[in-house]
């Protein structure tokens, strides 16, 4: 009698095993996570540094383990200033290295860009269709700036987008003479590009993602 309940029992096991690597098949399929701009001059003594930059990173390093042992894709943005009197993001300074928390491994793709849109003038659309990824999870740097265009043309050419919230981070912003703080700014943002039903995407933070 214990030896047939200790088949039933593993079969039980087993079957809530497929069931699960079943849904989580399902979950990731045709998703890419999308890490822009996590360079050094963002952080703590760089030429451009945001508020909480690190944590954002460190939430960043968490998605990128989750993609890395599920064998997903992932594509680093890197920014390199070429236009006149930028201050940070130079070429050949360290301020532009990629941060040592999310350092790409050999496999991944790197796209360098000079825009704040990533698909600007980038092989990043083509690549993302050769592996016919269709989902993308974005973090990175600045909200605002380079992470809110990008999410905004990956809508416009099709794709559906989850933005990690906590992995993504900016600065303080200044209007009329008023200074807005980075996380009035950084709320503002993820607010309004979640509108609408989740329009442009949906906003998660990095411990919902994990346990979905």
């Amino acid at each position: 009698m214990k030896n047939k309940f200790k088949t039933i029992l593993t079969s039980c096991l087993i079957l809530i095993s497929m069931i699960t690597m079943n849904a989580q098949q399902q979950k990731t399929e045709h998703t890419a996570l999308l890490i822009i701009d996590v360079q050094n001059d963002y952080f703590p003594g760089g030429k451009m540094k945001l508020e909480k930059s690190v944590q954002a990173a460190e939430n960043t390093r968490r998605i990128l383990e989750y993609f890395r042992n599920n064998h997903l894709p992932v594509i680093h943005i890197q920014h390199i200033s070429t236009n006149d009197g930028a201050v940070f993001f130079i070429p050949g300074t360290d301020g532009a290295k990629i941060n040592h928390l999310v350092l790409p491994e050999k496999d991944e793709k790197v796209i360098v860009k000079h825009f704040p849109n990533s698909f600007r003038e980038t092989d990043l659309l083509n690549y993302l269709q050769s592996k016919t990824i269709k989902n993308l999870v974005i973090t990175g740097m600045m909200t605002d700036v380079c992470v809110e265009s990008t999410t905004r043309a990956a809508f416009d050419f099709g794709f559906t987008n989850i933005i990690i919230g906590d992995a993504t981070a900016t600065g303080n912003r200044e209007l009329n003479g008023e200074v807005i703080k980075a996380e009035e700014v950084q709320r503002s943002f993820l607010a309004g590009i979640s509108a609408l039903g989740n329009l442009y995407a949906l906003v998660m933070n990095t411990n919902e993602f994990l346990s979905r």
